[in-house]
């Protein structure tokens, strides 16, 4: 059997074994320092860099005092203003049966607590049944009270509790300036509560009503009004009503920066009477006119008096209509063209000047009498 001995050491390997021990204490001194280095390296280098968390949002802090009286104008408004519906009556072909269905929508004003809304008389213009919609979104059935189409306002009444009602303070439109802002609230396109603020444009204007007649002293505003502001309401800078929202022109029936809305003075006169009458009650002359047409074919600027009704205040004045002369030929005689301060260019003008005024009331009338100025202290009449 064949054995294997380690090799006895010889001194020539022993100094051999010593320069590798010293070699390898070398080499793990080196190591040491390496790694040291290595560590140190490590310990100075920059940690990764970490996730930036997105700042939380925080709503802006209101810092102009025109933001903030938009603001707590609409907050105070917007509850004033009511949705109106009109539902119109259709006709199943196959049950025969009637069905309402919503016709056209539009805005409102609450007038006061005792459950009158205010609106213009084409949003409600012949309504099967008109539903009104509180800010609440609680909806009412509305009466119809009164129409006056000659200023395109209408008057309903919901019976709602009075704390639902908050009307809004009535302003002075006699007061507006051009260049004052202004704020209107309405339902444009079925979207409800919409604010848009603007200045008066212009002062004055003229539009014409439903029946055909000119509104007059119409507000003109910048502020956006579209279908379905009709009837919404035009505030002042202090929050107070200055106007009802009526019309507008623009390009297929859009926003152009021009819109009119009546004044709240026509309004307030003409909503008191239609809530106490279910009409307006305009006082009279007591006259029966000529057309409006044939007085322009005659070249006549004026209202022509045809006739005065017996008993009116026209004829215990002394107005004198048309007449014939002995030849059987036509005279007229008195041309109305100032009652008071304003001057009267047609019928719609003698109108509007009577609107200013109750039954009883007396008015300075002025007249050409063939040529010759007259002047007639006449008292007022309430119509037959």
């Amino acid at each position: 059997m064949t054995r294997v001995h380690a090799l006895p050491s010889s001194p020539a390997r022993r100094r051999s074994a010593r320069h590798g021990l010293g070699a390898c204490v070398v080499l793990t001194v080196l190591a040491a320092l390496l790694a040291g280095a290595l560590g140190g390296c490590e310990r100075h280098r920059e940690p990764p860099p970490q996730s930036q968390t997105p700042p939380a949002l925080v709503t802006p802090a209101i810092t102009s005092t025109d933001e903030d009286n938009n603001i707590q104008i609409f907050k105070q408004a917007a509850p004033a203003v009511v949705f109106i519906t009109n539902n119109q009556l259709r006709r199943d072909l196959l049950t025969l049966n009637e069905f309402e269905i919503p016709q056209g929508q539009g805005s409102g004003i609450v007038w006061n607590q005792q459950g009158y809304i205010v609106t213009n008389s084409h949003v409600v213009e012949g309504a099967a049944s008109i539903s009104v919609g509180l800010e609440s979104h609680t909806n009412y059935r509305a009466k119809l009270v009164g129409i006056a189409r000659s200023l395109d306002i209408a008057v309903l009444r919901i019976d709602a509790p009075p704390e639902k009602l908050r009307p809004l303070p009535l302003g002075d439109s006699s007061k507006l300036q051009v260049g004052q802002k202004v704020l209107a609230i309405g339902n444009p396109f079925g979207l409800d509560s919409t604010l848009t603020t603007g200045i008066v444009s212009a002062l004055g204007r003229e539009i014409a009503s439903p029946n055909g007649r000119r509104i007059r002293d119409v507000i003109q505003t910048d502020a956006a009004i579209n279908p379905g502001n009709s009837g919404g309401p035009l505030l002042d800078s202090s929050g107070r009503l200055i106007g009802i929202n009526t019309a507008i022109i623009g390009p297929g029936g859009g926003s152009a920066g021009i819109g009119f809305a009546v004044p709240i003075n026509s309004v307030a006169t003409a909503v008191q009477q239609l809530i106490e009458h279910g009409r307006v009650i305009r006082p009279v002359l007591g006259v029966n006119v000529v057309a409006d047409r044939i007085a322009q074919d005659l070249g006549i600027t004026g209202v022509i008096v045809l006739s005065t009704i017996r008993g009116s205040g026209a004829a215990e004045a002394g107005i004198v209509g048309v007449q014939r002369n002995p030849d059987g030929q036509i005279v007229i005689n008195d041309v109305v063209v100032k009652v008071d301060n304003f001057t009267i260019k047609d019928s719609d003008d003698l109108l509007n000047a009577l609107e200013h005024h109750k039954p009883g009331d007396t008015v300075t009338v002025q007249t050409l009498r063939r040529g010759k100025e007259k002047t007639f202290q006449v008292r007022l009449t309430e119509p037959e």
